[in-house]
């Protein structure tokens, strides 16, 4: 006869094949509908080229790659995405990864003149050489991952898709428009859904290179790539841990608090409607008519590691939403026996006590973004689960 905690763990576990099996799915559903939009599959003509095969770079610590990876045929096509690698080269077997969804070109992100030039794109949809970034992007420490054992790739999100209203005439949207159409239908992708699908194209990559554990592989990525990275998580179960940074309302905050940015400051026409499916527009006079919430999207991504990264007076983005979010989505990481935070009190900035939690939460002193500080705290959070 079983014992009352065993007779509790077959429940648990029973549970849990149910949450997978049917309301797993049903939730994506609802998030592919109403949010972010059905988004196509791997297109038939995608190719890579390992143009930079190996070049070793640190001081003989790492070994550099750079990828082009074609969407199309036509190699001389805009519908491509270069990839920047560096790997630990001393590794005895696959390294694990962590892959950054980018608001900057390659070259401009870190410190190596080995780097092939990036394209920007013009107001008027012209490629262009990229511009310098603005202040606050600083150049990445590559040489911290390295060091922790760990592999670092980018990529600038506007090779998959420019970040502008008309981008869609453009970016890889442009591609799966039926002939004389100029939009989608309101259940179809946006551009949050583009650039997720840029990244499982690099995924495609990774899982054909000897030198990364494609099962050990991490995405970030910061403010509507923040947003980014949550759906990717949800949708794409090959990537194995989620790092979101300061993703706010549309990604981990919650809508029905309808504080700081809201739906309807997303879907005004002058700002970031196209990055959501088209139904989306319709919860921002009433965010209580939503079927779902952030706490949904976090679950989604359950039972896989999930790091929220906020900022203490990014108050737009609404950090203590995203705390609730995560103490709303405990029961589902706990029907996997993973812990999300243990208390119910919101910890102040830089307290690191609820970070290493599969369901974790970290806080710094300050405002909406990265800082470089925030980097250590993620690469201690991939050390434990990856």
């Amino acid at each position: 006869m079983l014992t009352r905690i065993e007779r509790w763990s077959v429940l648990q576990n029973s549970v849990a094949a149910d949450w997978m099996k049917n309301r797993r799915p049903e939730l994506l559903r609802l998030f592919e509908e109403q949010q972010y939009g059905r988004a196509p599959g791997r297109p038939a003509d995608m190719r890579f080229n390992v143009f930079d095969k190996g070049t070793p770079v640190l001081d003989g610590k790492a070994i550099r790659k750079q990828v082009t990876i074609y969407f199309t045929k036509d190699t001389g096509s805009v519908h491509k995405v270069d990839v920047l690698f560096y790997l630990p080269a001393q590794a005895k077997k696959p390294s694990p990864l962590l892959l950054n969804i980018s608001f900057i070109a390659n070259a401009n992100a870190v410190d190596d003149p080995g780097v092939k030039p990036g394209m920007a794109w013009s107001k008027e949809g012209q490629r262009i050489p990229a511009p310098a970034p603005r202040a606050g992007f600083g150049k990445m420490n590559v040489a911290q991952f390295i060091d922790a054992g760990i592999g670092f790739a980018t990529f600038c999100y506007t090779d998959i898709e420019p970040d502008m209203p008309n981008g869609i005439k453009y970016g890889i949207r442009s591609l799966y428009l039926k002939p004389g159409d100029t939009a989608f239908a309101p259940n179809e992708w946006g551009a949050i859904a583009a650039w997720s699908w840029g990244m499982s194209r690099v995924m495609d990559y990774i899982e054909t290179d000897p030198a990364i554990d494609a099962h050990r592989v991490a995405i970030t990525g910061a403010s509507r790539l923040g947003k980014t990275v949550m759906w990717t998580g949800a949708r794409e179960s090959r990537f194995a841990l989620v790092i979101a940074s300061v993703s706010g309302e549309g990604g981990a905050a919650l809508s029905r608090r309808n504080y700081g940015e809201t739906i309807a400051h997303l879907e005004a026409p002058t700002r970031y409607f196209y990055q959501f499916a088209g139904n989306w527009a319709q919860y921002g006079p009433d965010p209580n008519k939503l079927p779902y919430d952030a706490h949904c999207l976090i679950a989604l991504i359950a039972p896989r590691p999930l790091l929220l990264q906020t900022g203490s007076t990014d108050y737009w983005s609404d950090p203590k939403g995203e705390w609730l979010a995560a103490l709303a989505a405990r029961p589902v990481y706990k029907l996997f026996k993973k812990e999300g935070p243990t208390t119910e009190t919101w910890p102040v900035a830089g307290d690191t006590s609820q970070l290493l939690h599969p369901l974790g939460y970290f806080m710094h002193e300050g405002p909406h973004g990265v800082l470089p500080g925030d980097w250590g705290q993620f690469i201690v959070f991939m050390k434990k689960y990856l």
